[in-house]
Parts: C-alpha cells; sequence; structure tokens
C-alpha cells in the first residue's frame, strides 16, 4: 500500500510539474519578467513608480515569501527555469501524496475520471477560494503583511478542504450546511490588505497575471488528478 502511494505521487506529481512548467512558460513567467522591468524601473512605468506607497512585495502566489534587492533570486534563463521546475515538481509530489492519502481513506477505487474530480477538489481548496480572498499577485504590487496573508491562506485551505468534503463526501443536507458554513468562514473574517493599495504594476498587467496563474493552476491539478487516478488504479491490479 505505501509503495503504491509513493510511486503513485511520485510519477503523477513529476508529471503534472512538467506540465505546470511547460503552461507557465507560455503566459506567467513571460507576465512575471515584464512586471519586473516595471518594479526594477527598466521599463516605462508611466509614473507608477512614484506612485506607490509603502514596501512593494514581490509574489507568484497570494502565499509567496516577501523579498527585497538583498534576498537570493534564480537569474533568468537556466536557473530560473531549473528552478521553477523544481519547485512545480516537489509541489506536484507533496499534492499527490495528499490525493493519494484521500482517496486511500475513502477507500473506493478510482479512475481518470475521478481523479480529474479530485484534481478539481485540489485546486477549488487550494487555489480557486484562496483566490477570491488573495488572488495571484505580481512582483510590484504593494501588499499586506506577509505573516497575516499566511495564516488567511492556511485558514482559507484548510476550511475550503473541509468544507468540500462535507458536501461532497457526506450525506444530508446537515453535512451540506456545515461544509458550506466552514468555506464561508475565513471570506467573512476577510483577507488581509494593505492599508493603501498601490505598486509599479498596471492593473491591468496585474489582473492578467492573477487569472494565467488561475489557468495555469488549474490545468496543473487537472493533470495531476488524472495522473493519480489514472496510476493508482493501475497499480492497484498490478497488485
Amino acid at each position: 500500500m505505501i509503495q503504491r502511494v509513493l510511486m503513485t505521487a511520485i510519477i503523477a506529481g513529476f508529471i503534472a510539474g512538467v506540465f505546470a512548467s511547460a503552461a507557465q512558460s507560455v503566459k506567467v513567467i513571460p507576465l512575471i519578467l515584464e512586471a519586473e522591468t516595471y518594479e526594477t524601473g527598466t521599463a516605462d512605468a508611466h509614473d507608477h513608480g512614484e506612485e506607490s506607497h509603502g514596501a512593494v512585495a514581490a509574489e507568484t502566489e497570494a502565499h509567496s515569501h516577501d523579498h527585497d534587492a538583498g534576498d537570493w533570486a534564480p537569474e533568468d534563463g537556466l536557473e530560473r527555469t531549473a528552478f521553477t521546475l523544481l519547485s512545480n515538481v516537489a509541489a506536484g509530489v507533496g499534492f499527490g501524496l495528499l490525493l493519494c492519502g484521500a482517496i486511500v481513506l475513502r477507500g473506493r477505487d478510482e479512475d481518470v475520471k475521478t481523479g480529474v474530480l479530485w484534481g478539481l477538489a485540489g485546486f477549488a481548496a487550494f487555489s480557486l477560494l484562496p483566490a477570491l480572498g488573495l488572488p495571484p499577485e505580481v512582483p510590484g504590487t504593494v501588499a499586506a503583511d506577509l505573516q497575516a496573508r499566511q495564516i488567511w491562506w492556511f485558514l482559507t485551505v484548510a476550511c475550503s478542504a473541509v468544507g468540500l468534503a462535507l458536501i461532497f463526501l457526506k450525506q444530508g443536507h446537515i453535512w451540506t450546511g456545515l461544509g458550506v458554513v466552514l468555506i464561508a468562514v475565513p471570506h467573512i473574517v476577510g483577507a488581509p490588505h494593505p492599508d493603501v493599495p498601490g505598486g509599479t504594476v498596471p492593473p491591468s498587467l496585474a489582473a492578467e497575471f492573477a487569472v494565467a496563474s488561475l489557468v495555469s493552476a488549474l490545468l496543473f491539478w487537472l493533470v495531476l488528478g488524472a495522473s493519480t487516478g489514472w496510476l493508482y488504479n493501475r497499480f492497484n491490479k498490478s497488485a
């Protein structure tokens, strides 16, 4: 059982990580590179830099770590590509383990179709629902305190995951109602935002980045879910 779970998570995570890296290279990474030109002042920012307020937070996801000029960052080109690929594969394996754990706890045979459904649930819990309060932020966007954002993001993911499980894995109106309430709680509390929004990046670019990030996340979860369902079923038959 353990070997089957590990093999499924590793292979599916690798497939999803490689696919996500390719998908991000089409739109997400070019937008990050464009935003960085505004952040560093090498592009014609149309006075956005003079109008920005406070420190600038650079992130590729709503829960990413802030950085400043003294922090390490991968160089453009091969180093950045390799770092992105490694990060996506590591995330794929980690999330693959979570999916396999959920499949084992459910105790039913899975296939590509049900794997896709698991992937959609993962996308909703880890990407879509948190993005309703904290959209993916491109470098050059002023953001609220990092710790406050991280706490809210983890709270949202936990409530969303449990809420979705109650809605779809339990039967009865009481469970469904409780699941809806859990999903709504973090949004009722409200995500942390800066007192004065702003940044060096044009709003249109920031919005385009948020959409592109969510699309690439959706594709990542779909591939991860389908691969996990197919591989788990195949290894289960082999066993």
